[in-house]
């Protein structure tokens, strides 16, 4: 029996959503600039306190975009962003679209050895990040072939009182970069507009062209390039408004979720931006600063992972918070338990809210979401129904062989947002992307999951190993991979443990080479190794040496065993607790 969530002509709309949409060919740019023609006055984002409309931010991208030509910047050439949500990135971002540019979307916080990786996978000529980021890049800089560094700077985007209190605060932490230093500082950067002489520095560009590139860790663990095309963004930002028929122009959402991320940049940015919404930035993501906004904005739409809501329930400051603006909560990038939807739906209720978080499903393969949660109908446990021109399957793994209604199965996706290829590694996007006798290319996710008769899918798990904390996918390999390669070092196995915030977070068991010591010294030099190498949202928050790994009857180390060990020793310390 068939379970692909097929579009059947004689059912054109499931309840108020279109099964078909008529998609927009242009770039990005060319959908956000045809929305500021029709909203030249409407405000498009705010940044602590200051608001910009869409004339004035179309005009800050096109003189970003002519400053971008001047310092040689060419179409298909790839610029590195490595910014938190703030104007700078908005500019930079549609700005290197325009000229036909490949903006490569990373961390900022990202360590130094995964910052030179991501600039010479994407071969990237210059690098965009703030000027608290300035000293990592400099460092690897020699390593990589970097010709630019524009440094951005948080205060230049602040209103004046606010700039104030900013430098007396988080600026006075800043580490000084040198007066000397072979940087292009942002003010300088876009001066440069002035002197560009080309007589058009717009490249024609279509849907199907390569836009963006976001990272994941493949079906592997290792971390890969996921190249985005125009028509993926674009798609999404009309899936996004179709599956949510309350939205209009003008609707605030709250754009907490970072930019180097598909969710952050493909739902809360582009989506909005390219549809007449209005982005309130947040550049630094804490649970007291979403609550302060969401309140101070009357925000209308809100996108988080699990952790944020499970935090939010716990903030003193949202007790008498007036919750009754909302017309959409989306939950994503980890599995929200049906406790915890119980729980923020009620807690939605109390403060005035009419609406329920919706849950959806996706991989950043497909830019982010391409399933959620209907708005007028929920099933206990389910990540809902595929967005219009959005085809889900479930097959036995690695096969295209379909399983019944209700078995659980790979989960497979088709549609409009489905990547073009992983950068630089063909035999990864064969496996990854396989077209079917339906003439449709499916992506693998590795992913399992059960589909009911009524098209509804169900997550049941990753089929991949990988941690997820606080909603960041984290691949024990990659990190087994850095480990591994100390010179005290004989093996190392990453496991992640139960948190009640982070959902999960890192831990390493360390077997080490003959005659080191395993002691707390040993253990710091670990530790700060790992610092340089790995990203703070994935570093081990403990290192447990061990004379011996378990291991499989076919010699691998038996990571389950670990995680099995881990689980009785939270048992047993809840159980003395009590």
């Amino acid at each position: 029996m068939s379970n692909t969530a097929v579009k059947t002509p004689w059912a054109p709309y499931v309840g108020d959503v279109p099964l078909h949409l008529d998609y927009f060919d242009g770039s990005m740019f060319d959908a956000v600039e045809h929305i500021a023609k029709k909203y030249p006055n409407q405000v498009a984002f705010d940044f602590m306190g200051r608001s910009t409309t869409y004339r004035t931010m179309v005009q800050e991208i096109e003189k970003c975009a002519r400053a971008l030509k001047t310092i040689g910047i060419r179409p298909g050439d790839k610029i590195t962003i490595a910014m938190p949500n703030c104007p700078q990135a908005i500019y930079m971002f549609y700005a290197v679209n325009l000229v036909g540019g490949i903006a490569n979307m990373i961390h900022p916080l990202s360590a130094e050895k995964e910052i030179e990786f991501y600039l010479n996978e994407s071969g990237s000529v210059t690098a965009v990040t703030l000027d608290q980021f300035y000293h990592k890049f400099e460092r690897v800089r020699q390593n990589t072939g970097l010709v630019n560094i524009i440094i951005a700077s948080v205060k230049d985007a602040l209103s004046r009182p606010i700039r104030a209190g900013y430098m007396l605060t988080e600026g006075r932490k800043i580490q000084k970069i040198p007066s000397d230093a072979p940087v292009i500082r942002w003010k300088e950067f876009m001066d440069l507009s002035r002197c560009c002489f080309y007589k058009s520095y717009r490249a024609k560009r279509t849907a199907d062209d390569p836009a963006v590139v976001l990272y994941s860790g493949g079906t592997t663990g290792i971390s890969k390039g996921i190249v985005l095309t125009n028509g993926n963004f674009n798609a999404l930002g009309q899936q996004i408004v179709a599956t949510n028929p309350m939205f209009r122009p003008g609707d605030r959402m709250l754009s907490a979720m970072p930019l180097f991320h598909g969710f952050g940049l493909g739902v809360c940015i582009h989506s909005m931006l390219s549809q007449g919404g209005r982005c309130i930035l947040i550049p630094r993501f804490t649970a007291k600063s979403y609550a302060k906004q969401i309140v101070k904005y009357k925000c209308n739409f809100i996108a988080g992972v699990p952790t944020l809501y499970e935090a939010l329930l716990r903030l003193p400051s949202m007790e008498k918070a007036d919750l009754s603006s909302l017309k959409g909560v989306f939950s994503g990038g980890d599995s929200l338990s049906i406790e915890l939807k119980k729980k923020f739906d009620k807690f939605l209720y109390d403060h005035k809210a009419v609406i329920q978080v919706r849950e959806g499903y996706g991989t950043t393969e497909t830019v982010t979401a391409c399933c959620l949660t209907p708005s007028h109908m929920y099933k206990d446990g389910s990540i809902g129904l595929p967005f219009p021109d959005t085809y889900i399957k479930i097959v036995q793994p690695d096969t295209d062989i379909e399983v019944p209604y209700g078995t659980e199965g790979e989960i497979l996706l088709s549609g409009p947002t489905v990547m073009k290829e992983y950068m630089n590694h063909p035999e990864e996007t064969a496996k990854t992307l396989r077209t079917h006798a339906d003439g449709l290319t499916w992506v693998y996710t590795g992913d399992l999951g059960t589909m009911d008769e009524q098209g509804f899918i169900y997550f049941r798990g990753r089929a991949k190993r990988m941690i997820i904390s606080s909603g960041y996918n984290i691949y024990p390999g990659q990190l087994e991979n850095i480990l591994d390669a100390h010179e005290k070092v004989q093996m190392s196995c990453i496991i992640g443990v139960p948190d009640a915030y982070k959902m999960q977070k890192v831990k390493a068991f360390v077997t080490l080479k003959p005659g080191i010591p395993a002691n707390d010294a040993t253990r710091t030099e670990l530790l700060d190794y790992c610092r340089k190498h790995i990203a703070k949202y994935a570093m081990p928050y403990d290192i447990e040496f061990r004379e011996e790994l378990p291991k499989t009857l076919v010699g691998k180390v038996a990571y389950r065993v670990l995680e099995e060990e881990e689980l009785s020793n939270l048992a047993r310390s809840a159980k003395d607790n009590t």
